[in-house]
């Protein structure tokens, strides 16, 4: 990884990322002339953070995109504006929970953990942005425990079903791909479950009216895992 300096395009995608949205401007350029933030050029496939070589830095991505993982799991994808490294911050363990790679040329932005602590103290706006972040991550690490823990394709859609119902029917707002990744299986496997699901007369679809058959048999689907 090589330092860089941010653009007028990266100054303007920080400014918008959750970290600094509504920050005054001269907390912002207060944190970005501080020599404890730094901007980075990572070339494509290259590691930005694994849980052995990592930095107590909390960090944003200007350009490119990351894949954010976990042995052979794939947890995320991000890309300019997004956050990164908040597990890096204020905890006691030597690892760091995830491996980030740049699937493509990327510049990044690290502010070290120490920074990140005066930044909160100076601007509550910038405190109110950070806690606002790590409330949608635990929301969205809940949801991805949730998949996880739901079982094959079959329960992973009757739990999505079941959680959506209304009046014997869910309607669909997302296409085949799209709820595919939702629920974390593969298109094909999304639908080989719709058809399992009807098989079992559980539910069945129609364009993107899916009607709940039954909704005790939809339930036995997924109490086959829990």
């Amino acid at each position: 990884m090589e330092q860089t300096l941010p653009d007028s395009q990266a100054k303007e995608i920080i400014e918008q990322s959750v970290l600094f949205r509504e920050v005054s401007e001269t907390a912002v350029r207060w944190c970005l002339d501080d020599r404890r933030c730094v901007c980075l050029a990572v070339p494509g496939g290259g590691e930005i953070y694994t849980p052995q070589a990592y930095q107590r830095s909390l960090g944003i991505i200007l350009s490119g995109a990351v894949q954010v993982s976990k042995g052979p799991l794939l947890l995320s994808r991000l890309k300019a504006g997004d956050l990164f490294g908040a597990a890096a911050l204020f905890q006691e363990g030597e690892d760091y929970a995830t491996t980030l790679t740049a699937t493509v040329d990327c510049q990044v932005m690290l502010l070290q953990q120490t920074l990140v602590e005066e930044l909160l103290e100076r601007s509550p706006q910038a405190a109110r942005n950070y806690v606002g972040y790590l409330t949608e991550r635990i929301r969205f690490l809940s949801g991805r425990m949730d998949g996880l823990l739901a079982g094959s394709a079959e329960q992973k859609l009757a739990r999505y079903l079941l959680e959506r119902e209304e009046t014997g029917r869910v309607e669909l707002t997302e296409a085949g791909a799209l709820l595919a990744r939702r629920i974390h299986v593969s298109r094909a496997s999304l639908y080989r479950a719709f058809d399992a699901l009807q098989e079992a007369g559980a539910a069945e679809k129609r364009g993107k009216i899916v009607s709940i058959l039954d909704r005790n048999k939809l339930q036995d689907c997924l109490s086959r895992v829990l």
